[in-house]
């Protein structure tokens, strides 16, 4: 249901919250009409004794109800901006950002809590994300010894560490008989 403020005017309440006063209206009937509980009502019962003449339910707000810290701001791109160079390093074989991994880490690091779509966003805004590329064609050629034999190939050529000097081979070749 909509919030009172946005449904009644000062005026109208004064009138009513006079009327419950006087006797001439039951709470309950005023309850049902502003669509509040008990508990509210005499808040506003409450509100209204203290000042008449001063009594009002507009509000501003004061502060942003959807926004985060500039310091989980900052720790957002300071972390992008490490995987930015990561992703950019050829020698590393890291193609995405991992945002989830960043989430982890302002968790653990800077105990932040943050949500991905939030990340997400952050990357968006600030020129930190990848369009997904589109998928290559992978021709395969089957070499094999005789018919109902199959060999897996899997081989990479890269560091396994941001501070790795060196790039490691790793070559993996399986057999498999059917």
């Amino acid at each position: 249901m909509e919030q009172l403020h946005k449904r009644f005017t000062d005026s109208q309440v004064k009138e009513l919250i006079e009327r419950y006063l006087k006797k001439e209206i039951e709470s309950s009937y005023i309850q049902e009409i502003f669509g509040i509980g008990k508990t509210r009502f005499f808040a506003l019962i409450k509100e209204y004794r203290k000042n008449p003449d001063k009594f009002s339910i507009q509000y501003e707000r004061t502060t942003k109800t959807r926004g985060i810290s500039p310091d989980i701001e900052k720790n957002i791109i300071k972390e992008l901006t490490f995987e930015k160079k990561m992703i950019q390093d050829k020698d590393i074989a890291l193609k995405s950002y991992n945002y989830s991994y960043i989430k982890d880490r302002l968790e653990k690091e800077y105990d932040q809590k943050v949500s991905v779509s939030t990340i997400i966003n952050r990357a968006k805004k600030n020129d930190f994300y990848l369009t997904k590329p589109k998928r290559k064609v992978y021709d395969r050629e089957v070499l094999t010894n005789y018919a109902g034999e199959l060999i897996q190939h899997d081989s990479s050529y890269h560091k396994w560490s941001v501070n790795g000097k060196v790039k490691y081979p790793v070559m993996v070749k399986k057999r498999f008989h059917l």
